[in-house]
C-alpha cells in the first residue's frame, strides 16, 4: 500500500509506537505489518494479569528464527524468562532476509503450552508457513525448560485451523487466534493436557469474527489516542 506522506507518530503504547500509516492499513483490506501485531499482542497481554502468559513481539520471534550466532541465542532469549511461562505465543512470518525490515508475505502463529509440552502451529493458509514455524520450534525448544531439565517439547501442525478466504487477512487470523488462546488459558488453568484450545479457536475464529478485527483494533487505537 502507499504510505502516508506525513507518517507521523499517533500513539505510544507500552513499547510500541504506531504511526498514521498503521491506521491506513487497518482502514483498508491490507496485510498487517509488524507494528500492528506488536501493538495488539501488547494489548492482549495487558488484559491478563497473570505473569505466566507471554505474547512475543514479531521482531523478537523473527530474531529467534534467524539469529546467525546460535551460541548467543541463549543470552538473547534469557530476558523472556521462558521457563516461567505456561503459555507462550510466537507470531511467525515467512521473511527470511534479516536485512529486510517489514518483509515477508504471510503470518501464522505458534503457541507453546507447558502442561502438554507442545508447540502448536496455527496457519490460516493451510500450513504455508510450516517451514518457518518448525525453524522457530527447533531454535527455541531447548530453552523452554530450566537448565535443560525438561524433556524437549513436541511440535504439532494443527491441520484444522480456520482458513482465510483472501490474500491479506493472515495477520488478523493471528491476532484473533492469539486472543482466543490467551483467553482460553486464563479460563482453563486446570484443564486436562489433552483438552487444548482447538474447539475454542474453531468456535471463535470465524470469518465474521476475523472480519470485524480491523474495526475493533482501529477503534481500540482511536480510543487510546483520545485518552492520551
Amino acid at each position: 500500500m502507499k504510505k502516508s506522506l506525513t507518517d507521523e507518530k499517533i500513539l505510544s503504547y507500552n513499547d510500541v509506537v504506531l504511526r498514521q500509516s498503521d491506521l491506513d492499513i487497518l482502514s483498508g483490506p491490507y496485510y498487517l505489518n509488524d507494528r500492528i501485531i506488536d501493538f495488539y499482542f501488547s494489548y492482549v497481554s495487558s488484559c491478563h494479569s497473570s505473569q505466566d502468559i507471554l505474547l512475543v513481539p514479531p521482531s523478537i520471534a523473527f530474531w529467534i528464527m534467524q539469529c546467525p550466532l546460535v551460541d548467543s541465542l541463549g543470552d538473547f532469549i534469557e530476558p523472556l524468562h521462558l521457563p516461567d511461562k505456561a503459555l507462550v505465543v510466537f507470531p511467525i512470518n515467512d521473511n527470511d532476509d534479516v536485512d529486510r525490515a517489514e518483509g515477508g508475505s504471510h503470518w501464522s502463529l505458534v503457541a507453546y503450552y507447558r502442561k502438554a509440552n507442545v508447540f502448536v502451529h496455527h496457519d490460516s493458509c493451510r500450513s504455508l508457513n510450516a517451514a518457518p514455524a518448525k525453524k522457530l520450534y527447533k531454535a527455541v525448544a531447548r530453552y523452554m525448560g530450566s537448565s535443560g531439565s525438561a524433556s524437549e517439547a513436541s511440535f504439532l501442525e494443527c491441520t484444522n485451523s480456520p482458513v482465510q478466504d483472501n490474500g491479506y487477512d493472515c495477520g488478523l487470523y493471528v491476532t484473533a487466534t492469539a486472543r482466543t488462546i490467551s483467553n482460553w488459558h486464563a479460563n482453563h488453568k486446570n484443564a486436562d493436557t489433552n483438552d487444548l484450545w482447538f474447539s475454542a479457536v474453531k468456535e471463535q475464529v470465524t470469518p465474521s469474527a476475523v472480519g470485524s478485527m480491523r474495526g475493533e483494533i482501529l477503534a481500540l487505537i482511536r480510543d487510546l489516542m483520545a485518552r492520551h
